[in-house]
């Protein structure tokens, strides 16, 4: 994988909307309703003492042309999107998703709907691995960065490589998911090398 092309964000840091206020949120939530597809990840500060977690800095959403990105770390914003995290009617897919579950519960109370798990959904074309990064690999034949990954995601301000990987990893999903669904895929072409024992 170390020898695949790094993947390029299509549209740049213009296809993404850092949702850092309550006005910019309400307009980044009527769009989003706008999509019955999304896909969904989220940043947490890294922690390097023992026993000491963050909660969820930066929550993401797809809808494949555009990313939004809000900071949960701003007052009222978590409340504001937790509805379409309980809207069934909208599908959300995303990778290991229960673990971002009970990271947003430290935000407040969650029940969440309408969620696809890429880790299940990929079992059922016999890709094992469980990494967004080997599933696009075996997928696109294109690796995503991990460089911000332990950034701090609480800063007053990210900056746009902080940005672009965020909105990466949801796009990604949004992506995997739709080449998967478009039956493309045929798995059996694929190159064992990819796989896991």
């Amino acid at each position: 994988m170390a020898d695949l092309p790094t993947v390029n964000y299509p549209g740049g840091i213009g296809a993404v909307t850092m949702v850092d206020n309550i006005s910019k949120a309400k307009i980044a939530i009527r769009a989003i309703k706008k999509h019955r597809l999304i896909g969904f990840d989220t940043e947490t500060k890294p922690s390097f003492k023992r026993g000491q977690t963050n909660k969820v800095a930066l929550l993401q959403l797809s809808t494949g042309a555009h990313c939004y990105l809000f900071r949960l770390t701003v007052p009222g914003i978590y409340e504001m999107i937790r509805p379409i995290l309980e809207d069934q009617e909208i599908r959300k897919i995303g990778l290991s998703i229960h673990d971002d579950f009970n990271a947003l519960r430290r935000r407040g109370e969650l029940n969440p709907q309408g969620f696809l798990d890429l880790q299940d959904y990929c079992k059922s074309f016999f890709i094992d691995d469980i990494s967004l990064q080997k599933i696009f690999a075996i997928l696109f034949h294109e690796k995503i960065s991990k460089s911000q990954r332990l950034t701090n995601w609480e800063a007053e301000s990210l900056n746009e490589s902080q940005q672009i990987y965020a909105a990466i990893d949801a796009w990604a999903c949004l992506k995997i998911y739709n080449f998967l669904k478009s039956g493309d895929f045929n798995p059996y072409e694929v190159s064992s090398m990819f796989y896991s024992d």
